[in-house]
């Protein structure tokens, strides 16, 4: 199974909020959210409105996102388009 090196180099780190950054400063709601590997940045996921962990990546190029919900461990590179 290949595994891209920003999946290898990518580690745990604490989020930055309790929810998607922008839609609660927009007072908006999501389905499911991502953590940023690089920087701790909390997003929501594609299926949410402001798709805005993707949104992210595209703005910092931070490859690496986590799943923040519950009992959820994996990770996803957006470079490679791979999950981990």
């Amino acid at each position: 199974m290949y595994v891209c090196s920003h999946l290898e180099e990518a580690k745990p780190i604490a989020p930055r909020s309790d929810g998607c950054e922008e839609c609660l400063a927009l007072g908006h709601s999501w389905v499911h959210l991502r953590t940023c590997l690089t920087c701790g940045h909390m997003g929501c996921c594609d299926s949410s409105p402001g798709r805005h962990a993707s949104a992210h990546f595209k703005e910092t190029s931070h490859a690496v996102m986590q799943s923040a919900e519950p009992g959820e461990e994996w990770r996803w590179c957006f470079v490679h388009e791979i999950l981990a």
